[in-house]
């Protein structure tokens, strides 16, 4: 046995285990962006934005320090690095915990680092913790790092909760909360079981008033980023989302240091434009909830994507489960004091977060259930629970050693006198007999390796680029959601890629200062030689003026909702749409004053948007190109060239065969081989479905050589994403007309 006199953490291996997390983490790595939140939080970081509400200053800083270092070949490359870092390091920090905890239990130091090493190799390959770590999607990483340096911290004050070193990690820790808030809100996840850590191990410390006014100050400053805010916000960044400042036309200190400046910042930190209902309005039943986290508690040591092993992956999440309880109850007998801080820790980091964040239905969860789209997150949310899973390799690698030592005693036992008591412990060789039971911490590195490798995925940039390229030079693209809208943003301010085209995106319609944004967007140059051969040939003016012409108190009074009481007639010259009596978003307001505003410039619907031109009156008005629809001028008529397809409308043949035939989507989805994330499955299904509409439009131009060789194409990406029904259906001959898959909306940001 040990005592505590004997311990000195093991730095060094738990620095050889965070670097070797780490090359895992390369090897794995994202070269490029991916869905979700991935390319605004890159585009964000690389132009010092703002991303959504409310708006992680930390983050931008610390990612835009990586978008320029020197350390990899691409902008998302680097940035990506930055979620495997602070990942390595947090596999470090669970190493030196765990480490800790047996130093009450095993006498030599070889034991605990094996521990240690359980516990990194457990949680580092944990699916949502892998996944988030090679592709930068969000702020979860650099949060997870906070707090797994803040536990290890605070397991080294329960240790020594006497002198000026304990109070100088009670300031830090606190300045790290700070830090962690203004990077996300999960920052201050740790302070609950601080303060309850501090309550038992030195209750005195909360009646030092001194101690407590610093460590408040450090709170603040480390959550000072914040200010950074409204200044950058008046600079109109790209990505400038909530737009916390009354500044309209500049940096000013009249109008930074304002009323309508606060309330503007208030608005955005506190998150305002997702109205999300009070905690105790639930979402969902509790029960339903906590089953949510058991969901994605599945899928951290098997992710059964396609729902092939359900049997398998329930029973090691069992197992998973089972172990992390005995680890628990290990640390609870084996070392106290940590666990007065580790034990309330996990508790928040799972029944606590789970009430707290109050989810609806998950997207995966439950899908023999019968819900509305509005009672079902839009997206799976594991990843708001990364800290759990992270965290709960400390205690699955503790229940893994009680096994290890359990196992060992049976297979073999000595007597040792340790002062005055005799222990029974397991001899040396049957440790090593037993050895081959710490290989169950590799069940998620083996169960995991597919499903969260990203290595040489390139799809959602190419698929964002094969969407700005289907758009005519200056036009304005429409789009719904965020899959369809923030990698276009990666591709333009990152990539420099299609600048010329104006998104338009109608969730963010819905709010006045991305209207504002538009309406001060700058024309930029369109480039023939790099752009698509479709669109080469002819002379394409530059615009002058704004997208939108309106004044920016003009854009501000319009309303949320308009009530059409009969139907409503649009007109712009031979346009001629008659809108249904309904309650008309102020985002499709602006999207026909966008198509009545514009001579120059063409209107583009992403075909991801579904019937929304339909809606507005205009279908008998657009032609499909590529992957959006253009708004004609005039009604559309069948020729040669432009064909009716059942299913889609009419299809203009010679450009969407063009555009197909430099589309960069395809082939980087036959090379993926599979899409994991089930509600995000639109993006590669419109890519099918318009190869699909393409072919079928061929067929009927009676260019079947055309049509076969997409057809073929198609069906590789079909088959690659396991869209199995429609890749049975695509034979060369005949293709398939009234059968085939309708548009996929993507679905919209809450």
């Amino acid at each position: 046995m040990s005592t505590d006199l004997d311990y000195r953490p093991s730095y060094l291996a738990a620095t050889i285990a965070a670097g070797l997390t780490l090359l895992l983490y390369i090897v794995t790595l994202s070269p490029e962006t991916a869905m979700w939140d991935t390319s605004e939080y890159i585009t964000a970081a690389y132009t010092l934005g703002l991303p959504h509400p409310p708006g992680n200053p930390f983050f931008v800083l610390i990612g835009r320090v990586f978008a320029i270092l020197p350390i990899a070949p691409s902008v998302a490359m680097r940035i990506n690095l930055l979620a495997a870092v602070s990942s390595a390091v947090s596999a470090g920090m669970w190493f030196l915990i765990t480490e800790r905890v047996l130093v009450g239990w095993f006498a030599h130091r070889w034991q605990r680092i094996v521990g240690g090493a359980l516990a990194a190799l457990i949680g580092a390959t944990a699916f949502t913790v892998w996944s988030q770590s090679v592709v930068n999607e969000k702020v979860y990483t650099v949060s997870l790092v906070g707090l797994a340096i803040s536990a290890w911290l605070t397991v080294r004050w329960c240790d020594e909760p006497e002198g000026r070193k304990a109070d100088r990690i009670l300031v830090l820790l606190a300045y790290l909360a700070g830090l962690g808030y203004a990077n996300h809100m999960a920052g201050m996840l740790a302070l609950p079981a601080i303060g309850l850590a501090v309550l038992i191990r030195k209750p005195a410390t909360l009646l030092r008033w001194k101690l407590i006014v610093v460590a408040v100050g450090a709170l603040v400053l480390g959550g000072s980023s914040f200010i950074t805010q409204p200044i950058r916000a008046a600079h109109f960044p790209a990505i400038n989302e909530g737009e916390p400042t009354a500044c309209r036309d500049g940096l000013k200190v009249s109008c930074t240091f304002s009323k309508a400046t606060y309330d503007a910042f208030k608005y955005n930190f506190d998150r305002g434009q997702y109205a999300k209902p009070p905690v105790a309005e639930r979402q969902a039943p509790l029960g339903a909830q906590v089953g949510m986290w058991w969901l994605y508690f599945k899928w951290q040591w098997l992710r059964d994507a396609h729902g092939e092993q359900p049997g398998l992956q329930g029973a090691l999440a069992a197992f998973f489960l089972v172990l992390g309880v005995l680890g628990g109850w290990v640390h609870y007998r084996r070392d106290p004091r940590s666990f007065a801080f580790f034990g309330p820790l996990m508790i928040t980091l799972t029944f606590v977060l789970i009430y707290y964040l109050n989810f609806k239905y998950g997207a995966s969860q439950n899908q023999e259930l019968q819900l509305g789209q509005d009672q079902r997150e839009v997206r799976d949310r594991d990843y708001f629970f990364l800290w759990s899973f992270s965290a709960w390799s400390v205690w699955a690698a503790l229940g893994l050693v009680y096994l290890w030592e359990s196992v060992a005693l049976l297979l073999g036992s000595e007597k040792v006198k340790v002062g005055l008591e005799t222990i029974t412990l397991p001899t040396r060789r049957s440790w090593l007999i037993a050895s081959p039971l710490l290989l169950l911490a590799t069940i998620p590195l083996v169960g995991n390796w597919q499903a969260s490798s990203r290595a040489g995925e390139t799809d959602t940039a190419d698929f964002a680029i094969d969407l700005l390229n289907s758009v005519e030079p200056y036009g304005i693209l429409v789009t719904v959601g965020d899959n369809d809208t923030f990698p276009l943003w990666y591709a333009q301010e990152v990539l420099g890629i299609r600048q010329d085209v104006t998104v338009a995106n109608t969730s963010l319609l819905n709010t006045d200062w991305y209207t504002r944004q538009l309406i001060r967007r700058p024309v930029a140059d369109y480039d023939q030689g790099a752009g698509p051969a479709v669109w080469r040939g002819k002379v394409w003016p530059k615009p002058t003026g704004s997208v939108l012409q309106m004044t920016m108190e003009e854009a501000d009074r319009l309303p949320l909702y308009q009530e059409i009481a009969r139907p409503m007639l649009f007109t712009k010259g031979n346009i001629r749409a008659v809108i249904e009596p309904r309650m008309l978003p102020r985002a499709d307001i602006l999207v026909l004053r966008l198509l009545r505003d514009n001579n120059e410039r063409a209107l583009h619907f992403s075909r991801t948007s579904g019937n929304l031109a339909e809606e507005l009156g205009l279908g008998a008005y657009v032609v499909m190109q590529g992957h959006s629809r253009r708004v004609m001028p005039d009604t559309v008529v069948a020729t040669a060239n432009i064909v009716q397809v059942p299913g889609e409308g009419y299809v203009d043949v010679d450009r969407s065969l063009g555009l197909w035939n430099e589309f960069r989507a395809p082939a980087s989805l036959i090379r993926k081989g599979d899409w994991v994330d089930g509600p995000s499955k639109g993006i590669p299904g419109l890519v099918v479905t318009s190869g699909i509409a393409t072919a079928e439009a061929l067929m009927q131009a009676g260019r079947q050589r055309d049509a076969e060789a997409i057809i073929s194409t198609t069906r590789q990406v079909a088959v690659a994403m396991r869209f199995d029904d429609i890749a049975r259906s695509l034979t060369p001959l005949p293709l398939p007309t009234s059968d085939s898959p309708a548009k996929t909306p993507i679905p919209v940001k809450p």
